[in-house]
């Protein structure tokens, strides 16, 4: 046991240096990368342009953007990534995300732009549906970028100074930081000059709320993905001797 763990790990887990998985093989690292990427890519694809509205008692309509029902879910997956298997392999997966949403983008636009076939009646709707899709997510992985890194960054630092307790603590305060980053970025470059001003700082402003809302309510099921990822990897890795630059995919 490592002498920053001070609380009991579950049985058949151990406390690592992160450097300690050098050339170990791990069992679901590889799945969760893929469910992280297919979670941004989604959320980006499919209804990150939609506005939505919903009534709350006592206050009336509140616009909020509709991918974040499920964008978050990629903040509550790389908080596992990070907890479980530290900063580096977060981070390569941060670097996997953008790459794919890159692709998404440039995929995006050049099927909207290729000339239709003649009699093909179905480009006005395609183009309506996908063709503000580059800017957006040129805004997405931009602020994405930022804010998983701000987000990743918080809470291992955070769980060494917290010696790996209150998990609670640094999956909700890394995700104030992170999402606070990614929301400040991403709403002004995507949809400034397309919304109206004052509906851009509502949106930004109600799906951080909502964001950091749905990191807390999510909070119990964290704690459980937590627990299984470690006791089936057998390992809970502190960034003792990581380099935090972002601007890498070692590991």
């Amino acid at each position: 046991m490592m002498e920053f763990a001070r609380e009991a790990e579950p049985a058949g887990v151990v406390a690592v240096g992160a450097d300690a998985l050098a050339g170990r093989q791990l069992r679901y690292y590889d799945f969760a990368m893929a469910a992280f990427a297919v979670i941004l890519i989604c959320s980006n694809l499919i209804g990150a342009s939609k506005q939505a509205t919903f009534m709350l008692p006592g206050f009336g309509p509140v616009v909020f953007g509709a991918g974040i029902l499920f964008f978050p879910l990629g903040y509550v997956l790389g908080d596992v990534m990070t907890e479980v298997y530290g900063y580096a392999r977060a981070r390569r997966v941060v670097w996997v995300g953008f790459v794919a949403s890159a692709f998404a983008a440039a995929m995006s636009w050049v099927v909207v732009h290729m000339p239709p076939a003649p009699g093909w009646e179905g480009q006005a709707t395609l183009a309506a549906v996908f063709d503000p899709a580059p800017r957006i997510f040129m805004a997405s992985i931009i602020a994405f970028w930022a804010g998983e890194f701000a987000n990743s960054f918080v809470l291992a630092r955070m769980k060494l100074l917290t010696q790996g307790r209150m998990l609670w603590t640094r999956t909700i305060g890394s995700t104030v930081v992170g999402q606070g980053v990614d929301s400040l970025i991403f709403y002004p470059l995507a949809f400034l000059g397309i919304w109206e001003t004052a509906t851009v700082v509502q949106v930004l402003v109600t799906n951080y709320l909502l964001k950091v809302v749905w990191e807390i309510v999510l909070t119990p099921v964290t704690y459980r993905v937590v627990a299984w990822f470690k006791r089936a990897e057998g390992i809970d890795v502190f960034d003792t001797k990581t380099d935090f630059t972002p601007f890498t995919t070692k590991v």
